[in-house]
């Protein structure tokens, strides 16, 4: 059964404050950015409708239905806490937790350390509103250029602004103490003054704006279908507004079923955003984990919640040593979360560390400390791991779906090898069969592999790359003047890294020879690092085949030195 309530927004902003409006953990966390909140203000102050609020209302002495946390007042996650029995009544907010945090944090609070300000001099007559979230009042804009009428910003703190009006419950009075303490003289800009003061009044104090839908539960039904009827809710009532992702769903569908999914999702997460891993690959990793990797959102149980609270040392673990196998291979810069790179492959080399050994024993923290010497499983992983990059198989185009046919049949495999070595060799007769565009490392296939992974192999740690900084080691138009054609000239051989300045006004389309012994001030360093033949004949354009060939051979050696081959 639902009713409907009509609040004040100053009414909400204390019952926000006396925790009786508070989040149930199914709730993510806040998504909405500081243009977002000062739309909402404006949106207030014209007195239009941004929407109601729908509520799971709780009765003191029940068992809540979910565990639950107050709104945050810098914007800042808190976490959940479980709770037998209610002290007070409360109200579980299932939809508006935006706009609630919003008039909270704007109001009573901070975002990110800013504070939101209200331009006390904005063009009321056109109903429109400025609010700005800034740290420091003299960051703020003084003048706009754009605007009709008085040009110049007067800022004022939201936050100080509601405090007085909430103590002295007089506008016209607040309106005053501010014109006497900003020194206002103009006619114009005191009308300003008094006008914007009012209308921030009316709607925060005055004005019945926020509608509440009230829902009550029948609490004699079973907790766990009671929980997941509003998780459907839920679900229902983002289809609206800010949508859920898929994966924001599951989690609060695992949440729904263990509240403690929400320290496992967070907790790792804080962790472990330096590889990229996100809400959505844990999700994923999870079901992986679980022998379950094509699970669909109607099959998600209670059990998986389980799983993941009941290992979550172990899973902590397992990523903590998949980034230590990521540092021994040379593949953590890579992976870096900037560089959004596709976190499949990882997912297998997780599972082979979590299921090393039963699980019930530890795992060895020092597993891959040796992988220089002593450890083979090492080498195997790293070799998967390479020849995979190299040739794009969890790319798109590369010869089937990586996130369907590629999951399923690597987890079939993988499965079959719980405390055993990783099985590469399996992997690759998987590529071999489907069949795959997959090539053995050769010269003859450089030019079909992944650019940027063979960059980084070259140069042992990838440097944050641009177009730009890709420069053809012999210039385009000397080799076109030779009449080498556009295969001969784009390949990987001939291209270098250089930074965009060198590459473009010093290096610029000088013949390769000149390059070198005019400009290049350490020569030995340079062919060392760009993996330059040395012999100087090379150098000359009439030679570039022979160049090229000599260069590949290098990259070659080199991608097979990375892997011990």
């Amino acid at each position: 059964m639902a009713n409907w309530e009509a609040f004040r927004v100053s009414d909400v902003v204390k019952k926000i404050s006396d925790e009786e409006f508070v989040l149930p953990v199914i709730q993510r966390r806040m998504v909405w950015n500081e243009e977002k909140m000062e739309l909402l203000f404006d949106t207030l102050l014209k007195g239009n409708s941004f929407g109601g609020i729908i509520c799971i209302e709780e009765e003191k002495g029940s068992e809540p239905l979910f565990a639950f946390r107050p709104f945050s007042k810098d914007g800042q996650p808190l976490d959940s806490v479980q709770r037998e029995l209610l002290n007070k009544g409360h109200m579980l907010v299932i939809d508006g937790q935006q706009r609630l945090q919003t008039f909270y944090i704007g109001l009573l609070g901070s975002y990110e350390g800013r504070q939101m300000y209200f331009d006390l001099f904005s063009d009321f007559a056109n109903l429109e509103y400025s609010f700005k979230f800034e740290n420091d009042e003299s960051k703020l804009p003084k003048y706009d250029r754009e605007k009709a009428g008085i040009k110049e910003h007067m800022w004022y703190s939201a936050k100080d602004l509601f405090k007085r009006l909430k103590e002295t419950q007089d506008e016209d009075q607040v309106a005053d103490e501010i014109i006497r303490l900003k020194n206002i003289v103009d006619e114009t800009e005191k009308n300003h003054v008094f006008r914007n003061v009012r209308v921030f009044y009316k709607n925060i104090f005055s004005a019945t704006n926020i509608g509440v839908s009230k829902i009550t539960v029948n609490k004699s039904l079973n907790l766990n279908e009671n929980r997941q009827r509003v998780v459907e809710l839920f679900r229902r009532l983002n289809d609206g507004g800010t949508k859920l992702s898929s994966y924001d769903l599951v989690a609060s569908i695992l949440k729904g079923f263990d509240w403690k999914m929400e320290r496992f999702l967070d907790g790792i997460l804080k962790e472990n955003d330096d590889i990229g891993l996100t809400q959505d690959t844990l999700i994923n990793l999870l079901f992986v984990l679980r022998d379950t990797p094509m699970k669909q959102m109607t099959e998600i149980s209670i059990e998986d919640a389980e799983f993941a609270t009941k290992h979550f040392s172990r899973i902590q673990q397992t990523i903590k040593l998949l980034k230590n196998f990521l540092k021994a291979a040379g593949l953590y810069n890579y992976y870096l979360k900037e560089k959004n790179r596709s976190f499949i492959p990882l997912y297998f080399i997780a599972y082979n560390i979590f299921y090393r050994t039963p699980l019930e024993q530890p795992l060895d923290e020092k597993m891959f400390d040796t992988f220089d010497t002593n450890n083979g499983d090492f080498k195997k992983m790293r070799e998967w791991l390479y020849k995979s990059l190299l040739n794009g198989v969890f790319s798109r185009g590369c010869g089937w779906i990586p996130y369907k046919t590629g999951v399923r049949k690597i987890s079939n495999v993988v499965r079959e090898h719980k405390l055993k070595d990783f099985p590469a060799d399996e992997l690759f007769k998987i590529y071999r069969d489907h069949p795959l565009r997959f090539y053995e490392i050769h010269t003859a296939h450089l030019n079909e592999f992944d650019k940027e992974i063979v960059f980084h192999m070259i140069y042992d740690e990838l440097p944050n790359i641009r177009e730009n900084d890709i420069d053809h080691i012999h210039p385009v138009n000397i080799l076109k003047s030779y009449g080498y054609d556009e295969y001969e000239i784009n390949r990987v051989g001939n291209y270098q890294l250089l930074d965009n300045v060198t590459n473009r006004f010093v290096k610029s389309g000088k013949p390769l020879i000149q390059w070198i012994k005019n400009d290049v001030s350490d020569k030995d360093a340079y062919l060392r690092r760009h993996l330059i033949p040395a012999d100087e004949t090379l150098w000359e354009a009439s030679n570039y085949r022979d160049f090229l060939k000599a260069r590949e051979e290098l990259i070659v050696s080199k991608i097979k030195e990375r892997l011990s081959l």
